[in-house]
């Protein structure tokens, strides 16, 4: 068993193999990545993905050469607009309220494209259009929506599918169960990791060590400590070893913490969902994200969100949150017959979520009672106001037409009714049974609070010199600065593989065995 290491990885989720992969591209010739969790937990949070990856991309003919799954007679009924450098950041600094470090902001954004066409080249990433999540069939065209179009086959069980394949080409060494315990520092310079395994600590050198170990959503303790006692509550949507072990060992050798510390990810979340931890066959099929087609109830009846306040993927990072809040922390998203068909089969399934379903409303919420819901009145007026919120507005604006791949300003606040809190698209009369309900509490993906690093190395900066921690780099989720508040879907992903980039070539460097990107196909 080797001791020495050119680079060591801290964690196998996507940005840690993004790390590793860059490394070996650069030119390093050991590298390592040990992880925490056992074989069968592979991949960290980026198993439990959709595999979503948001880039700056110049429209339909840009992405086209790097996914999978469409056809030239497909190709010529899709409509996709250009996503910008500006779209990106303005997105980002939009849903943080200013408040996200403007130049890792820039950072990542500019380098997002070349990141994923890297992931698909070299990687071997299979992307794919992401039709059943982010396009809608409109007047038989398909139209993307929300800026993002990149999945990946088979979500991110595809993603991590494909590192692990790549890491075997490349020969990078994984070592499960063997979570990091310290890190080796000499004279202010990062020189190596302690490692447990097989019971012992193991002292390995390194020339770099990169940490990638994702954020402290799976500790209860942490949670309340940093989010707030209700978060304990929450369910975790995916590894439940994350901790917050990376953050304890920087903070040990001077790291700098920085972020949104009392900030998170957090979905709509199937109730019925494990508690602790994601499972591994469902994943990311608990989330429940089709509120934007109907509206959500606390246990009440009373609506507490703006369903159609923007683009689902601009708000279901925050909702989570806001259900976490209602009394017993749990919610009901309702919809009439007229959008069951738009509901992703692959989230709202027989065999997927449970179903409250009724032919009229006063049959649906007697159902609800058995499942919560606590005032069978309130319920029942708050759908009766809404339908006639909607629709006033219908009539006093009938040109206006449905339409989910655009803000189509279909609302219930018109000259005669305005309710107390809107909804400020999509709107449709609930009236069109059968009637469909489907209870949905708070699932935690990752947290915002991280480690400050330096925007083109990715280099982990220390909180006494505000300058880099020589050998010490971080990536993914346990990067702080970048999100606030919330979060626009995909940008994680890509996050990762941007500083894992950005790490694994600085690693190189310190070995002296530094190489220029691009000498490889692929591995």
């Amino acid at each position: 068993m080797s001791t020495h290491y050119d680079c060591i990885v801290v964690g196998s989720g996507h940005a840690g193999c993004s790390a590793a992969l860059a490394a070996v591209e650069a030119g390093c010739t050991s590298v390592l990545i040990v992880e925490k969790a056992p074989h069968d937990w592979v991949g960290g949070n980026g198993y439990f993905t959709a595999g979503a990856h948001r880039t700056v991309h110049g429209g339909l003919q840009d992405l086209l050469p790097i996914v999978r799954n469409v056809t030239p007679e497909q190709a010529s009924k899709i409509d996709m607009d250009p996503y910008t450098v500006e779209d990106f950041i303005g997105d980002i600094k939009r849903l943080g309220q200013d408040k996200p470090d403007a130049k890792l902001v820039r950072s990542m954004v500019e380098s997002s494209r070349e990141a994923v066409e890297w992931l698909a080249r070299i990687i071997g990433i299979p992307f794919i259009l992401s039709f059943h999540r982010q396009a809608y069939e409109v007047n038989g065209r398909q139209k993307f929506w929300g800026g993002m179009a990149l999945s990946t086959e088979d979500g991110g069980k595809g993603l991590i599918k494909a590192h692990m394949k790549a890491l075997e080409k490349a020969g990078v060494e994984i070592w499960f169960e063997s979570p990091a315990v310290r890190l080796r520092v000499e004279k202010g310079t990062i020189t190596g990791l302690v490692v447990q395994t097989d019971g012992m600590e193991l002292d390995l050198s390194a020339s770099s060590v990169v940490l990638a170990a994702g954020g402290y959503e799976s500790s209860s303790e942490l949670r309340a400590k940093h989010l707030g006692s209700e978060w304990e509550k929450a369910r975790v949507r995916g590894t439940p070893f994350n901790t917050g072990d990376g953050f304890a060992m920087a903070q040990a050798v001077g790291a700098k913490l920085v972020g949104d510390w009392a900030g998170c990810h957090s979905t709509c979340w199937d109730a019925n969902a494990p508690a602790d931890a994601g499972d591994r066959e469902l994943s990311n099929q608990f989330t429940k994200s089709g509120y934007p087609l109907g509206i959500m109830v606390n246990i009440y009846g009373q609506r507490f969100v703006d369903e159609g306040q923007d683009f689902r993927n601009f708000t279901y990072a925050k909702f989570g949150r806001q259900i976490l809040l209602q009394p017993e922390g749990c919610a009901f998203q309702v919809w009439g017959a007229d959008m069951d068909p738009f509901l992703r089969k692959e989230e709202y399934g027989d065999e997927i979520v449970e179903k409250i379903l009724a032919g009229n409303m006063e049959e649906l919420a007697d159902k609800l009672l058995e499942k919560g819901l606590k005032d069978k009145e309130c319920f029942l007026k708050t759908v009766r106001d809404y339908n006639a919120a909607v629709q006033n507005h219908r009539a006093e604006h009938p040109t206006l037409g449905w339409d989910p791949t655009i803000k189509d300003g279909l609302s219930t606040q018109s000259t005669t009714v305005v309710l107390q809190l809107p909804k400020s698209n999509w709107a449709l009369p609930i009236d069109q049974g059968p009637f469909l309900a489907v209870k949905v509490a708070c699932g935690i993906t990752f947290t915002f609070g991280g480690l400050a690093i330096d925007p083109d190395t990715a280099g982990v900066l220390s909180k006494e010199t505000d300058t880099p921690i020589k050998g010490l780099f971080c990536t993914g989720e346990m990067v702080g600065g970048l999100f606030y508040n919330n979060y626009p879907g995909g940008s994680g992903l890509t996050a990762g593989a941007v500083f894992g980039r950005k790490a694994g070539g600085q690693a190189a460097k310190l070995t002296g065995k530094s190489v220029e990107y691009g000498v490889q196909e692929g591995f």
